[in-house]
């Protein structure tokens, strides 16, 4: 399939934790000719970091065929690290930062790196905890998600 038969879709993700770590949940809302589509998930004992990465990982693995994904995300780190090519490094260093120390969430990098194979992925960093009605529409999901990983 050429990327111009390609689907655009476009996608929201966030992570929330109550404590860092501690229970958590992630959020996504998928868009696409007028059609929309929210997912949820959560875990009783993750990171923030965790939740962002597992939003996007969700998301693309929800996506049936190959598309190009506008992924709108305020998670700087997931953003940078591949508008800025973190992750090349990463790979050429054997999973190493600059500093010779391990990535962290090497295990969610690496799903992530397979779940966008197939897809022509775009990122764009929005502002958390801003005016984007849709960012705080995932913000919402993540935190309602990661509720029902909490002790009552």
């Amino acid at each position: 399939m050429s990327d111009t038969d390609k689907k655009t879709v476009i996608v929201f993700t966030d992570g929330a934790c109550s404590g860092n770590p501690g229970p958590g949940g992630w959020g996504a809302l998928l868009q696409w000719n007028g059609q929309e589509k929210e997912i949820t998930g959560g875990a009783p004992d993750t990171t923030n970091n965790r939740m962002e990465m597992r939003a996007v990982i969700e998301a693309l693995n929800a996506l049936n065929q190959p598309c190009h994904v506008k992924i709108h995300s305020d998670s700087a780190l997931i953003v940078n690290a591949f508008k800025q090519g973190w992750v090349d490094g990463w790979l050429k260093r054997g999973w190493k930062k600059t500093n010779k120390k391990p990535v962290e969430n090497r295990d969610l990098w690496e799903e992530m790196l397979t779940a966008m194979q197939p897809h022509d992925v775009e990122w764009i960093k929005v502002k958390g905890h801003s005016d984007n009605e849709r960012n705080n529409r995932v913000d919402r999901l993540a935190v309602e998600a990661s509720r029902k990983f909490q002790q009552s």
